[in-house]
């Protein structure tokens, strides 16, 4: 483990762009050196080895990682990613990140991540299995539901979570199931969960129209990535506003279509051929081109880095909602800004998905379960006071959203690592 890792400072590293962003908000909270500092750096990580017998009797080596970024607010919380592209500054960025987003929803929770560098896509389900059980053996003395809640995140699932919180329960020698989040119902998990992120952006989109005076029935809306989170904003989108999805895209291509795309049928067609752009009636465009259109809403639903300073003075539309995490660099936020762009920055938009996940703590601390109506309703009051608070400081400050977003956040962290005598 490491205290203060050493980072590669380059314009598309994302914890590089952490820091950048701690650093451009804390003049406006008159922040001591000492502080920034302690918030720029993770309290701990664990890197972990994985041995794991593949079906052909091989056994193969991932590698995996735990980050807790700070807890001053409460035991850590956040996803645990599987993919092949994984690296430790993405889950470092990524735990602070959920860090920020905790005390943004005012929750008494802290930050973390975890991921492993693997190809689900390559993998059956019984070395999904052992992956998963490996890597909740390697991290057990780190977690729990009183230390450290892990949950699902990019291509990893329920069933994923099921197993993990499985292995956790075999090594305490009785069920723990709340060491985990995004369980399946039958497990303990939160009734809301599934679309929670989606949602929760929703709630976003909605309260900035208003501030916006954007009829939300009339508006355009294009989708880039057309995961879980990409699938349930374009349904949501359609059922609570009415509005029109006219593009969407995934690893294979973006597709456009004015009359409006079938978020149902579009999926069907991802589930079935592997991609949206074999869906008939549509246009294949290039990727790129997605974030160019005239659309009144952009959601960013996918990776990290997509909005740049070469393409930010392109994009035309009014709101950028970031479901995906980190999906704008602080020089396309700088351009977007300038152009009167709203972005509903990601520890906002995307914050749905932890607060029904600390939901779904709650209701396994005490045994009950709530309706899925009062985990929306609940959701909704949570992000739409968050959505003000980023908001109003926004103004207070004459900074954008994202700035704004970490004002608030940053303060609240402070002001307990203050408390607690950390600083």
């Amino acid at each position: 483990m490491a205290d203060k890792p050493e980072v590669i400072e380059c314009d598309e590293n994302p914890f590089a762009i952490v820091r950048q962003q701690i650093e451009a908000s804390a003049k406006y909270l008159n922040l001591t050196r000492e502080e920034i500092d302690v918030l720029k750096s993770p309290m701990r990580e664990l890197h972990v080895s994985l041995p794991v017998r593949m079906d052909d009797g091989r056994i193969k080596v991932f590698q995996g990682f735990r980050v807790q970024y700070n807890d001053a607010r409460g035991p850590g919380k956040g996803g645990i990613r599987f993919h092949p592209q994984e690296t430790v500054d993405t889950v470092r960025a990524l735990a602070a990140w959920m860090t920020w987003k905790t005390a943004l929803l005012d929750l008494p929770l802290g930050g973390a991540k975890g991921g492993i560098i693997c190809n689900p896509k390559e993998m059956s389900q019984g070395e999904l299995e052992r992956l998963s059980r490996a890597y909740m053996r390697a991290v057990f003395p780190f977690v729990g539901p009183e230390k450290d809640v892990p949950a699902p995140d990019v291509y990893t699932t329920p069933q994923i979570m099921a197993w993990m919180a499985d292995e956790y329960s075999v090594i305490c020698g009785k069920p723990q199931f709340g060491v985990i989040t995004g369980k399946p119902l039958s497990m303990g998990g939160s009734p809301g969960r599934g679309d929670a992120t989606a949602r929760g952006g929703m709630y976003t989109i909605r309260e900035a129209a208003k501030v916006l005076g954007i009829d939300l029935s009339k508006a355009r809306v294009a989708i880039q990535g057309y995961g879980n989170a990409g699938y349930y904003a374009a349904t949501l989108c359609r059922d609570l506003f009415g509005a029109r999805i006219v593009a969407a895209c995934d690893s294979q291509g973006s597709i456009y279509c004015e009359e409006g795309i079938d978020p149902d049928a579009a999926y069907e067609c991802k589930c079935s051929t592997q991609s949206v752009c074999n869906m008939p009636g549509v246009e294949c465009i290039c990727g790129d081109d997605l974030l160019e259109l005239d659309v009144d809403i952009l959601i960013p639903a996918a990776m990290e880095n997509v909005i740049t300073a070469k393409n930010a003075d392109k994009v035309k539309a009014k709101i950028i909602a970031e479901l995906a995490n980190g999906p704008t660099t602080p020089e396309a936020d700088d351009i977007l800004f300038a152009n009167g762009v709203h972005v509903i920055p990601d520890f906002l938009c995307n914050a749905g998905g932890v607060t029904v996940s600390y939901f779904e703590m709650v209701q396994n601390f005490y045994m009950y379960r709530w309706e899925e109506a009062e985990v929306h309703h609940k959701l909704d009051r949570r992000i739409t006071e968050a959505y003000h608070s980023v908001y109003n400081a926004s103004r207070e400050h004459n900074i954008n959203m994202r700035q704004a977003a970490y004002v608030v956040a940053l303060k609240r962290v402070v002001e307990t690592m203050k408390i607690r005598g950390w600083v």
